[in-house]
């Protein structure tokens, strides 16, 4: 095979700070690598401290200019839905640009990814002048206001899987409310989230409104969670790297801290379940959906010994719907990881899970090596133990351990026997067993008879170490803003003069 070949395109790789394209500060600069092939696709603006400082400051004004926070919920409103619809007009260059810059499949980058970017963008723009605040039942003698305001500045650090998608969880809530926003999004992808601050500027928001200043972790991270004029940090990544988000915002001026970590999601599947063949496909399905980078995927297969034998056959057939190919092509289904350090550390779990005894059902070799980028094959494991690595840790990649129970006991203390708690599964014919586990499971999300069905409307976030607070629906507006009491006496007789 041949390296696979890209467009020669050449993308922007400044910073985007007060509505101007600027490089960074000292001038230095980073390569955007696209996984698919290994070819330099960028320099990117290394953004530092410096750039961030540069960032909040025009925020900061931009917020007590009130050239946006000042403006009514339905002007706000026009300006998000335009914004929306100009993603969507530009929906195939921000499909290539994550396609190129991040290896997922580019059918799915625009039905997916760009799709639901636009959709949160417009959902949020169209919910803000439909949020009513609030009159507390108070005693006749007072009239007690309950009014949101909007926070200030809010610094967002998305993660590289879902570059768009996890910006606009940030950005559009953040934004609705009449906050400015500075962006950090991953070193690893930073493309798109450049373009979407271009598209939101075409789209009437006002300079310096948002900013996005790509860059390393220690380098512009920690300057934008130490940043005293930054009024809340929404961070979506590992929980490693989440619990020093919260440090840094303790030890700065206790800005509100909102963190989407890590997950290793339990999937159980019971021998009543109704559809064997469906769960089966969801198993496969929505674990090597993005290569298994989302940290929601059912990693952890649970099942039921009975039906054991006879679904790890399905599953491994099912595994050849996901063999990775060129993500540019558009009937590919799995593509490229983002990169080789992460290529390394999942050909690191996948040796350690034979190392440790698991057995290796299928895959577990490097893909495509002389493409040029950075493949993984669809890999399951069973016979795995609780104490194996792989059982235990976030994997980030298209690998699959299956665990068996016996009783339904042993399968809600297997799915709770873990640090994370973001999403759950559970396939079972009884409604009264789906009841009962669904309330056991220590999860902020748990599917019945499915798994991953979305909706703006639901929340977004998990339990445990997994992290603090909601993206998605209406509760995530109240990471960013404040609530303010306002109390009004009332004399109950009208005054003698």
């Amino acid at each position: 095979m041949h390296k696979f070949s890209i467009p020669d395109i050449q993308p922007d790789g400044r910073a985007l700070i007060n509505g101007k394209r600027v490089a960074a500060a000292s001038g230095a600069t980073f390569a955007s690598i696209s996984p698919i092939n290994g070819q330099h696709l960028a320099d990117i603006a290394r953004c530092d401290a410096e750039d961030i400082n540069r960032a909040v400051t025009v925020a900061s004004a931009s917020y007590a200019a009130q050239s946006w926070s000042g403006r009514s919920p339905k002007e706000r409103k026009l300006v998000l839905l335009k914004f929306a619809q100009s993603i969507r007009n530009q929906a195939e260059e921000l499909a290539l640009l994550e396609t190129l810059d991040m290896g997922k499949p580019i059918g799915y980058a625009k039905s997916s990814d760009v799709a639901a970017t636009a959709n949160c963008i417009a959902w949020y723009g169209e919910a803000i002048d439909k949020l009513y605040d609030e009159i507390a039942p108070t005693a006749k003698s007072a009239l007690a206001l309950i009014r949101r305001e909007p926070l200030g500045v809010v610094g967002a650090i998305v993660p590289w899987n879902y570059p768009m998608i996890m910006a606009a969880w940030k950005i559009a809530p953040a934004l609705a409310l009449g906050n400015s926003v500075v962006l950090k999004p991953s070193e690893k992808s930073p493309l798109t989230a450049m373009r979407l601050g271009e598209l939101a500027l075409e789209a009437g928001l006002p300079p310096g409104v948002l900013n996005v200043v790509p860059g390393y972790g220690p380098e512009a991270g920690e300057p934008l969670a130490r940043h005293m004029e930054v009024d809340c940090i929404a961070f979506t990544g590992s929980t490693a790297v989440g619990k020093r988000i919260h440090v840094m915002a303790g030890e700065s001026n206790l800005k509100r801290a909102w963190t989407e970590l890590g997950g290793k999601s339990p999937n159980i599947i019971f021998a009543d379940c109704p559809d064997t063949e469906a769960a089966a496909k969801a198993a496969i399905g929505r674990l090597m959906f993005n290569q298994g980078e989302s940290c929601n995927a059912p990693s952890r297969l649970l099942v039921e010994r009975t039906i054991a034998d006879a679904l790890k056959q399905r599953l491994v057939e099912f595994c050849a719907e996901y063999q990775p190919a060129n993500p540019l092509l558009p009937e590919t289904t799995m593509g490229a990881l983002v990169d080789s350090s992460q290529l390394q550390r999942v050909m690191g779990y996948i040796h350690s899970g034979s190392e440790q005894g698991a057995r290796l059902l299928t895959g577990g070799q490097q893909a495509l090596a002389s493409s040029g980028g950075f493949y993984v094959v669809p890999t399951i494991f069973d016979q795995v133990q609780t104490q194996h690595k792989i059982a235990r840790e976030e994997i980030f990649g298209p690998v699959l351990t299956i665990m068996e129970f016996a009783t339904e006991s042993e399968a809600v203390e297997l799915a709770n026997d873990t640090i994370y708690g973001l999403q759950a599964g559970v396939w079972t014919s009884d409604i009264n067993r789906a009841i009962r586990v669904s309330r056991a499971l220590r999860a902020g999300t748990v599917h019945v008879n499915q798994y991953d069905e979305d909706d703006l409307t639901a929340p977004f976030g998990g339990f445990k170490q997994s992290g603090i607070g909601r993206d998605k629906s209406l509760h995530a507006l109240d990471k960013y803003a404040e609530l303010k009491t306002t109390w009004i006496g009332v004399a109950l007789e009208p005054s003698s003069g």
